[in-house]
């Protein structure tokens, strides 16, 4: 009896000690942001791009348009390309809606009419721009449809701005110089099946926050996937656009077809086609008349991931701008690109770059002041993801 009165005192004074008093009175831990966020369907990504570069040329044609997407910067250079930061929330049911930023050089080079300090071409780089809200848009969908308004990416190209999408360093010459970037306006999708999804739309034309003319453009786009190994989308955009962003330019009836087809042969190995064909009524040709400008680009990838952290991407494309009204340059530019990439962890890829590129007139400005048909470049590149 006597040994078990003192046995229930033991554990009485032992629950009453300080420590364990707290510890058993402890409050439970405060939820993380990241569970917050989970539970309440939002979604915070982006990355971080900075590289180096190394480019023959100074980085322009001779018609001083940039000869290169993003990486034009001075022949050696290290560069902040990107800050990119997303947030999100798209239910698939009811209201939803994303904002994306990019902060660094890029911004210069996707922003928007209507939103730029100044208003040259998006191609010319007078434009320092270090700030662009890429999309804003709100969502509304509602069983097999989807609706968004706003600000968006184009649904064009094989590319996207955001860098950890790609597989190369360097952006293709049909991403730049073929296509548009964004578009402000509303967009609705029909998912018909888990094999079709049938996509329209109105905005206010290529790279338009404030429409640089009374008209609209109109954008229809079918994505197939046929098998688990097999897709395509068909992209077309129509409607009048300014012929240059100067006031008092002619407007014409600017077409875009789109096709990218992607046939994924084993998880390590997959490649890519891309083909573009737009025209501009009303342009300045390069021969000084005014008629309808033509532009057509075919670019070939192959991605082949070698182990977990190693990967090789190789590229060719070939781009025709026969009246000179995307580059400057009645010519036709041709490049080939192989990138390395190694996956330090997760999140972070670093990658190494080699590409050379071709055209049929000396079109290329160098430092030197003689103009060339080719540049070189090498560049180094460290990609984060979050």
């Amino acid at each position: 009896m006597m040994k078990n009165k003192l046995l229930n005192s033991l554990i009485l004074t032992a629950l009453a000690a300080p420590g364990l008093a707290m510890a058993a009175d402890a409050a439970p831990a405060a939820p993380t942001l990241s569970s917050v966020l989970d539970a309440s369907g939002v979604s915070i990504t982006g990355d971080i791009d900075f590289s180096y570069s190394h480019l023959s040329s100074t980085g322009l044609f001779t018609s001083g348009v940039n000869n290169r997407v993003f990486d034009y910067a001075a022949p050696n250079s290290f560069t902040m390309q990107q800050v990119d930061l997303a947030i999100a929330k798209l239910p698939t049911e009811g209201f939803g809606g994303k904002v994306e930023t990019i902060l660094g050089k890029d911004a210069s080079t996707i922003a928007s009419y209507g939103t730029q300090p100044t208003a040259p071409s998006p191609k010319l780089g007078t434009n320092m721009q270090t700030y662009d809200l890429t999309q804003a848009f709100g969502q509304y969908a509602t069983g097999n449809w989807t609706t968004i308004f706003g600000k968006f990416a184009t649904m064009a190209g094989a590319e996207v701005i955001e860098a950890s999408a790609n597989t190369n360093y360097s952006r293709s010459i049909l991403f730049g110089y073929a296509i548009p970037f964004t578009h402000t306006g509303v967009r609705t999708t029909y998912k018909v099946s888990d094999a079709v999804s049938l996509t329209g739309g109105v905005n206010n034309g290529w790279d338009q926050a404030v429409d640089a003319n009374a008209q609209k453009t109109v954008e229809l786009a079918a994505v197939l996937n046929p098998t688990k190994s097999f897709a395509l989308t068909a992209d077309v955009y129509t409607g009048a656009e300014a012929v240059s962003y100067a006031a008092g330019s002619a407007t014409g009836t600017r077409n875009l077809l789109d096709l990218v087809g992607t046939y994924t042969v084993t998880d390590s190995l997959n490649f890519v086609l891309n083909y573009d064909n737009g025209s501009q009524q009303n342009a300045t040709l390069a021969n000084g008349s005014t008629g309808t400008a033509k532009w057509s680009g075919l670019a070939a990838y192959a991605n082949y991931q070698i182990n977990d952290p190693w990967r090789v991407s190789a590229r060719a494309e070939t781009f025709k701008d026969a009246d000179g009204y995307r580059t400057g340059v009645a010519q036709t530019w041709k490049e080939a690109t192989v990138t390395v990439g190694y996956a330090v962890s997760k999140n972070t890829e670093l990658r190494g770059e080699v590409r050379k590129d071709f055209s049929d007139v000396a079109s290329f400005a160098y430092s030197d002041g003689i103009a060339r048909k080719g540049q070189n470049s090498v560049a180094m590149e460290a990609v984060y993801k979050f």
